[in-house]
């Protein structure tokens, strides 16, 4: 059979013959990774105005030491690095972000954004040789199945808060009652995108069903599969939703503290 060499010649960065808007979702990606990270800095480093009456900011859930009733150990006593103000989200805000910045949809999405490796399909890229994820520091990136324990905890931690958003306090007997806000909403929502988003995580799926040969063993682990396989066929929508929204939320329960805004209560 007679064959064909087809020299393979690499492009110069940028260089392609695509016609369409290729370079929209890496610029995208870029802006709103960009803001996310900036404004997560910004308040994990802030040390108050996370908490709203019942309401608790997700970026300091759950808050081990700390000045407001939601913490679980009382204030933070121990002195802290004398150029920077201790702040309760600065010993926990590590698992969440550990788990999103080692998600591999995310991996694709910012390698494109950030490193231009490469920019998009068929677009040249500035590296000459692939190194892959086989060599530090990607490396780091295998951490993500050992991180989705914990945000597979952190989902329970975050719905025990949606459910206090729920519960105020009268002020008249002074007795926990049962009632709803925008706030209660606020949280309730945040927690179902988060839970979307990392229930349809591609290691969470190898989890409850990847290793098994014979689903139909073990139909209760095959349902779980199928659900898991359901939310991973939109798992972009829920990664960029829930990423969206968890700074929304601080940021509603850091106006309601600040007096800028008032949460409505609905009954």
């Amino acid at each position: 059979m007679a064959t064909v060499d087809v020299p393979l010649e690499r492009v110069r960065f940028g260089r392609t013959a695509r016609k369409d808007g290729w370079w929209v979702m890496p610029l995208t990606t870029l802006v709103v990774f960009t803001s996310f990270i900036v404004y997560v800095t910004w308040a994990l480093l802030q040390g108050d105005n996370y908490y709203f009456g019942n309401y608790l900011s997700p970026l300091y859930s759950p808050e081990l030491f700390g000045n407001s009733p939601h913490a679980v150990f009382g204030p933070w006593r121990w002195p802290w690095l004398p150029f920077i103000k201790y702040s309760p989200a600065m010993l926990i805000l590590v698992f969440p972000l550990a788990f999103r910045m080692t998600c591999y949809y995310y991996r694709g999405a910012y390698y494109k954004a950030f490193w231009a490796d490469p920019p998009a399909c068929a677009v040249g890229e500035p590296r000459h040789n692939y190194r892959g994820e086989a060599k530090w520091p990607l490396l780091i990136q295998n951490l993500h199945r050992y991180a989705l324990y914990f945000a597979l905890i952190f989902i329970v931690l975050l719905s025990i808060d949606a459910v206090k958003g729920f519960i105020f306090n009268d002020p008249k007997t002074g007795h926990a009652t049962f009632g709803m806000g925008v706030g209660s909403l606020v949280l309730l929502v945040n927690v179902v995108l988060i839970a979307g988003y990392t229930l349809g995580c591609h290691s969470f799926r190898h989890l409850v069903g990847g290793v098994m040969d014979q689903m139909s063993r073990a139909p209760t682990r095959k349902k779980v599969y199928d659900c898991a396989s359901c939310l991973n066929r939109h798992h972009p929508k829920w990664a960029w939703c829930s990423l969206v929204f968890v700074g929304f939320t601080d940021v509603y329960v850091r106006l309601c503290a600040t007096g800028v805004i008032h949460d409505l209560r609905i009954f």
